[in-house]
């Protein structure tokens, strides 16, 4: 037989759990609310891993985040990675810059690096400043003619008055 997991839940839990489950974005949060409901209606955990196609041990360790974190145990924690290539201070001065100046992307890197700052890819600072809400276009040359008006000699020569 399986084990049961002493799941009571108040109340004003299951109402979060379902707000969760119903509304948020963020599809492992509902999976997890989903697992703390099964679980708050006295399923076992080898039941609730077969009806969500989970792992038992991930029953369990959803439980137990549950009971550590309450509903911050929901989310997922942040992972570590790469540090940011260019600090806030960096950032600013560049959006300042770009800002100020139509820059395209190579030359604000090119002004950032001549000011001493740190040595960047040119789509890294772009995504920096698009994180500021800037936005890059490249230059759109047509390809149409203008519309011109004949010059007032070449009227006249072909026009018979």
């Amino acid at each position: 037989m399986g084990k049961r997991l002493d799941t009571r839940l108040s109340e004003e839990d299951k109402w979060a759990l379902e707000r969760v489950y119903k509304k948020s974005p963020d599809w492992r949060a509902r999976e997890r609310a989903k697992t703390l409901l099964l679980l708050g209606q006295g399923l076992l955990r080898r039941e609730v891993a077969q009806l969500q196609d989970l792992n038992v041990g991930t029953v369990g360790q959803t439980w137990q985040r549950w009971c550590q974190d309450g509903m911050d145990g929901l989310s997922d924690k942040p992972r570590s990675g790469a540090p940011r290539k260019l600090d806030e201070t960096a950032v600013k001065r560049l959006a300042q810059w770009a800002q100020k100046k139509a820059l395209s992307a190579p030359e604000l890197l090119l002004q950032h690096t001549e000011a001493q700052g740190v040595p960047v890819h040119v789509e890294t600072l772009i995504r920096y400043l698009k994180e500021e809400g800037l936005v890059w276009k490249r230059t759109r040359h047509s390809t149409k003619k203008s519309e011109m008006t004949p010059p007032s000699s070449a009227v006249g020569k072909n026009s018979r008055l």
